[in-house]
Formats: C-alpha cells, structure tokens, sequence
C-alpha cells in the first residue's frame, strides 16, 4: 500500500505552561499542508523480519528507530498476526521545519497498516496508537483543522476554511531540534485568544495571532525574521513561523504571491491549502 504523508502548519502557537512531566501545555491551531513524503507498506518476503528502507533527505539516528517502523511494531505487539512487513519511506519535507513531516509519517503507517491488513480501527483507536508515538501524531489521523491543546494530542473543532488560499513554505535549510526550541522558551499566556483571532478576516492575524518560537529563536537565527518580512514584502496576508522548527510561511486569501527568489540551498513549497 502507497500512501503520501502530508505536513501541517501551525497558525499560531502559544507554549502557556511546563508540566511536571516535563512537556509543556499549548494551543495552537493545526492545519494540513499538502507538501509531502510518500510510505510504502508490503508484506515482507517469507523467512525476512520487518525492515525499513530510507531514500530521499538523510534522517538522522539509526533506521531501526524509525518512527514509522516503532507504529508497525506498536500494532504488531497487539495483533500478533501482522506479518513481518517491508516499509519504503522516500522523505520530501525538510527535517527540523516545524511541519510535523516525522509525525505525519508514523500516524500514515498506522493507518496504512490498519487498511492493509483489515485490523479494523476506529480513528480514535489509531488516535490512542498515534498519542504513544508523539505529541502532534494523533493529529494526522483525521488529518483536519482543529484547535490542539494539551500537549498539542488533544484536539477541539474550530471551523476554518483555507481551501484556495494560496501559500508558500520556505525552509532555508537549518535543522531546528524540539529539545533546542522549548530551551529558549518562557511559558507564557496569549495576549489574545487563539479561537477569536482565526475567526476575523486574515488581514487582523499579523496583529494577533503569533508563534512564540519566533522571538525565543529571533537572536540565534535572525535569518527567520528575514524569510517573514520577505514574504509580507510579496504581498502576503499572513506570515509566521511553523511549529518549533525554521520553516517560515506565508498566506494570500484570494490572491497570489509576487515572484520570490530564494537562495538555492532552500527547500520551497508552494500552492493551495485544502479544506
């Protein structure tokens, strides 16, 4: 089975309290972003064990951490008649861009195994699965716009349409590690309420609807404020920096972006958001 796991973009992202368990509370709304990887899952050939090949973008660690490989597994210790598998993962989207690329991934395995070998799950089983794997992978299983808070694995409706909103991803080719971006954080609360300020026209979200990594990580990356004020000089509606990572986006609601150049160490995306 061939599958193409999507990224997501934050729109807005306020890290409001550390946990004792040593993560932190946010909100933050999640959105796909139809830049992508593609996993393949077959059944491996008999008498070999369950493998994983890697092509695309180098991923740092040893291949036998995969996350992809650790959801195969996960189900394979509750459904002890999952056969040994071959999984192919061609990587596409960057690593350390805040896209969520390693998430998508895993929470697509899930799924693709579940339709492979008729397990029969439900979403919010393969919810619960996803959850063990990270904080943000439950999130792709239904793989829609929602309001995520908690430790970004608990997710609340918020009706917000982008379909047809143009967008343009620019990750300028530095890996931004998680434990890195909460080092340099302060907890804090919003200044404005995440849910009320995506529901006023997109013009007003420059004002307030804000990514609390982009100052924690303006000083040692000063490159990141540079890509966002590129961006608004294009004529974007909207710009911010995604997740914890260094890709910075832009949004046109009902128009288009003026021609950009970027350096050509750069990894770009650009088109449509889907509903």
């Amino acid at each position: 089975m061939l599958v193409f796991p999507n990224a997501k973009l934050n729109l807005g992202l306020y890290i409001t309290q550390r946990r004792p368990d040593g993560f932190h509370t946010l909100e933050s709304v999640f959105v796909p972003l139809p830049w992508t990887d593609a996993l393949e899952i077959l059944p491996a050939p008999a008498g070999q064990a369950t493998s994983i090949t890697l092509t695309g973008r180098p991923i740092p660690g040893d291949p036998g951490t995969n996350l992809c490989l650790k959801a195969y597994e996960l189900l394979q210790a509750d459904f002890p008649q999952l056969p040994p598998a071959q999984l192919y993962l061609h990587k596409i989207v960057p690593i350390g861009a805040g896209l969520g690329g390693g998430s998508a991934d895993c929470a697509f395995a899930l799924k693709a195994t579940n339709e492979l070998f008729g397990l029969g799950l439900s979403a919010e089983a393969l919810e619960s699965y996803a959850r063990r794997l990270g904080s943000d992978c439950a999130f792709f299983i239904r793989n829609k716009p929602v309001l995520a808070v908690e430790k970004g694995d608990m997710f609340e409706d918020i009706s917000l349409n982008l379909a047809g909103t143009s967008c343009v991803v620019v990750y300028p080719n530095l890996h931004i590690s998680t434990a890195e971006a909460y080092a340099r954080i302060t907890p804090q609360p919003p200044k404005y309420p995440l849910r009320e300020a995506l529901a006023q026209p997109m013009a007003t979200w420059r004002a307030t609807v804000s990514n609390d990594f982009e100052a924690a990580l303006a000083p040692a990356h000063p490159v990141l404020a540079e890509i966002k004020q590129q961006l608004y000089a294009a004529g974007a509606d909207y710009a911010s920096l995604s997740g914890s990572g260094s890709a910075v986006y832009g949004l046109w609601e009902g128009g288009e972006p003026a021609a950009l150049q970027w350096p050509a160490e750069y990894s770009v995306w650009q088109g449509n958001l889907t509903p």
